[in-house]
């Protein structure tokens, strides 16, 4: 005859189970919200400084130049975004969103269907080739991004002789409407952004694709192992970033009314720290589209205190960027290693 005989319970491992069983503690809630949230309480703490400090800060021009000027970088960041969930980087946003608009304005002489669909073109091509090298020859994203900055800008060059031309749009054109028309008293190209970014937020939280950057970003070999296409995805996001790096140029362009060619130096470099302010992790697999937004709004808005101090040098906008970037990439580090150990 035999009895049976429970083992006693592991009081350790019964207090590890009954915490898992309650969910997430109050401390790992507070950690995600803060990397979530941190930038938005800074954007609000930082506008209410400056208007205080200010008269000017509040006036709707000053508003209305800070948001037109802001919608540009924040097109360009909205493709970043996707690129950095991945786990990847893309260098060459600058050279083409100044090539987008080149060829914007070139365009432009054959209507606005030619100015969008050029940029757009050509631009998503090479996105599509980045992700092409990355994705199927298992590339460095930095090496393969970096030539195609290089070569983007030798296509600008190309196409504008060394940069001695300046292609123009006409001011009476549908496409310049794009670029500085009004609609409700705000500029045309800050609702195209709204729009942009509202598609882009349900993309990548509500949709499968949306699901697959996660994937692929918080662990590619484990996504592979769970159907995920990992190689398709990554080619999509590198075009997407193309695409609106593109489409920023072209709308930049519409607004001057010309396609300059000195701009998007260091662009990309912008796009990536908004990015990054607004929450989401280098290493991939987190990050939010409304933070990215938050993130550029932010940028603009330490820019635009800068310049209405008048005392200081347009360098500093670089070092105090910098500055704050450094400081949001330790936090979200210490962030992620606390909500680790809790």
């Amino acid at each position: 005859m035999t009895t049976d005989t429970k083992t006693p319970a592991d009081p350790m491992n019964q207090a590890v189970q009954e915490e898992q069983a309650a969910g997430p503690s109050r401390a790992e809630r507070l950690s995600a919200l803060a990397q979530q949230h941190g930038a938005l309480v800074t954007l609000i703490m930082a506008v209410a400084a400056a208007s205080v400090g200010f008269d000017t800060f509040l006036t709707g021009d000053n508003l209305q130049n800070m948001a037109v000027s802001s919608a540009f970088l924040a097109v360009v960041a909205l493709g970043m975004t996707f690129v950095i969930v991945t786990g990847g980087i893309d260098l060459s946003v600058g050279s083409l969103f100044a090539l987008g608009g080149v060829l914007a304005a070139w365009g432009s002489r054959y209507g606005t269907a030619a100015a969008l669909l050029l940029p757009l073109a050509v631009c998503g091509l090479i996105g599509l080739v980045n992700g092409l090298l990355i994705a199927r020859s298992r590339l460095a994203p930095f090496i393969v991004t970096l030539a195609a900055m290089l070569g983007a800008r030798g296509i600008l060059l190309s196409v504008t002789d060394e940069g001695s031309k300046t292609y123009l749009v006409d001011k009476d054109s549908f496409f310049a409407t794009l670029g500085q028309g009004k609609v409700l008293g705000v500029g045309a190209p800050v609702w195209i952004t709204v729009a942009l970014f509202v598609a882009g937020a349900v993309v990548l939280r509500r949709t499968r694709f949306g699901q697959y950057v996660y994937a692929v970003g918080g662990n590619e070999d484990a996504a592979a192992l769970m159907g995920a296409p990992v190689a398709r995805t990554k080619i999509a996001v590198y075009t997407v970033s193309g695409l609106c790096a593109g489409l920023a140029g072209a709308l930049n362009a519409a607004w001057l009314v010309s396609g300059v060619t000195i701009l998007g130096s260091g662009m990309e470099l912008e796009a990536i720290s908004a990015v990054v302010i607004g929450g989401t992790l280098l290493t991939g697999g987190f990050g939010f589209i409304s933070g990215s937004l938050v993130g550029v709004l932010l940028l603009k808005v330490i820019q635009n205190v800068i310049n209405q101090i008048g005392s200081l040098d347009s360098a500093y906008q670089q070092v105090v960027s910098g500055a704050f970037l450094a400081v949001v990439v330790i936090a979200q580090t210490w962030l992620g290693r606390r909500r680790r150990v809790l």
